[in-house]
């Protein structure tokens, strides 16, 4: 059993002893927590709550309404949801902060209290920080009999999401339906399987073909959306002779797509294509995390435009780009934030985008990948003992790496040329993970394991 408590939430496995799990009895001490934090932060006693559709989310749920309850909160209910649909319900509630219970890609064993703050964005690390104080010293009073909270479950946000996509003035719903398009989806038995068909269906999309969209949270395959796990929807596009396949995680913040010739189109590439159609449109600068692939840097800079790099985490992400006025941004696990709409990773408004893109290239999703710079990204890890100080071995791979241009704002990247490597260290275990981008498969493995020879060599001379 798993617990682990972070800035961007607590998440966890299902069951277990107090303290070793994600149990009933740490969902209100946390829960108890975040409401007490909330409300001395604004002054408001209101909370959004949303669910993806994993088996254990009633139960988590009513845990959670009830907590919230005691505490004298107010609920907005909004059940069945995603991720983005409750960051763009807290500002239109003029809500204290939400809460999206979804432990995101990991299996259905899991789920997790993902935390937000009154602007619907995720919490940052001093706010984490004060709630999980506020946890761990049970500094928190419940409310007399009189002063319970209320729950309204009646708000239909689908809707208003959908109709919030559709007011976007770079989303062309005429162009996409003109497009005829042929669509697979994979929704992952999660809440995309109704989130997603209904954007579709507004976006004038007629013929989709729908995998795991009962949203009963039985996950047909591991709900990362990887190559590995989408065989099935890569073979369905081959089958049904469709012009693309979309996949989405859980909670529907993550997306990729599938060519036409059943080949990935790639996670790391569908900011990248986003990305590319805003910037026709709309100049500005771009953001994405360390680890994210440079393609984005690339058409950032063919486009006339700035491209800056944040740490890795969506929070990061998100004050990197409210700090340089970026029109586009997110993460290269197919995650796009799209600050039009809302600061927040959402598939529902990078769905739309992307279709609005292809329909207006004219081509083939697989044409549209091959008009984009190619590059591998090589994913290693170095295990170490537990007392190795890992931040002074990586100031000795700065060291030797000086006249390199480099960056240490999240760990340490150096890039050379076309090619970058990325040394994060674990904050769980005695960890350094490596990441590598190049041309090719062989390049991006050959820099990796550079790198893990000079920090072997490193060691020895320690």
């Amino acid at each position: 059993m798993t617990l682990i408590k972070s800035i961007s939430g607590i998440r966890g496995t299902i069951g277990g002893a107090a303290g070793a799990g994600l149990t009933p009895l740490d969902i209100v001490k946390f829960v108890s927590a975040y409401g007490t934090w909330a409300v001395a932060q604004t002054g408001i006693n209101k909370i959004v709550l949303g669910r993806d559709a994993r088996v254990s989310g009633t139960m988590v749920n009513n845990l959670v309404i009830g907590t919230l309850q005691g505490l004298g909160i107010d609920v907005i209910d909004l059940g069945l949801s995603t991720t983005p649909t409750v960051e763009i319900a807290v500002p239109i509630e003029k809500a204290a902060g939400g809460i999206i219970l979804t432990a995101s890609h990991n299996p259905k064993q899991w789920n997790a209290l993902k935390l937000l703050n009154h602007n619907g964005e995720f919490i940052n690390d001093a706010e984490g920080n004060k709630v999980l104080a506020i946890a761990e010293n049970s500094s928190f009073t419940y409310a007399d009999v009189n002063d319970l909270g209320e729950v309204d479950s009646s708000k239909d946000y689908l809707k208003t999401h959908i109709d919030l996509i559709l007011a976007l003035p770079l989303v062309d719903k005429d162009s996409i339906a003109k497009a005829n398009f042929k669509v697979v989806i994979d929704c992952v038995n999660s809440t995309g399987g109704i989130f997603v068909p209904a954007l579709l269906e507004a976006l004038g999309v007629k013929t989709v073909y729908k995998l795991f969209c009962v949203p009963d949270g039985n996950f047909p395959h591991n709900p990362e959306p990887l190559p590995e796990n989408l065989t099935a929807l890569s073979s369905e596009v081959i089958a049904k002779g469709a012009d693309l396949g979309i996949a989405v995680d859980p909670d529907v913040d993550r997306l990729c797509f599938v060519c036409e010739d059943g080949n990935m189109f790639g996670e790391e590439y569908t900011l990248v294509a986003v990305a590319d159609y805003i910037l026709k449109h709309t100049k500005g600068n771009t953001v994405s995390n360390l680890s994210s692939t440079r393609a984005l840097c690339d058409v950032t800079e063919s486009a006339g435009c700035n491209y800056f790099a944040a740490a890795v985490g969506e929070v990061n992400v998100v004050n990197k780009m409210k700090s340089v006025n970026a029109v586009i941004g997110g993460e290269g696990n197919g995650g796009i934030i799209y600050p039009e709409l809302h600061y927040g990773r959402d598939a529902l408004v990078g769905i739309a985008l992307f279709l609005t893109h292809l329909a207006k290239y004219g081509k083939s999703i697989s044409l549209l990948r091959a008009s984009y710079p190619g590059y591998y990204i090589s994913k290693n890890k170095i295990t170490l003992t537990p007392e190795m100080d890992i931040d002074a071995l990586l100031l000795k791979v700065e060291e030797k790496y000086k006249n390199q241009p480099y960056s240490t704002i999240d760990g340490l990247k150096i890039e050379f040329e076309k090619q970058w490597v990325h040394l994060r260290k674990s904050n769980t275990e005695p960890i350094i993970r490596i990441y590598s981008e190049g041309e090719s498969e062989t390049v991006a493995n050959n820099l990796a394991y550079k790198i893990i020879a000079d920090i072997k060599e490193i060691l020895n001379l320690a």
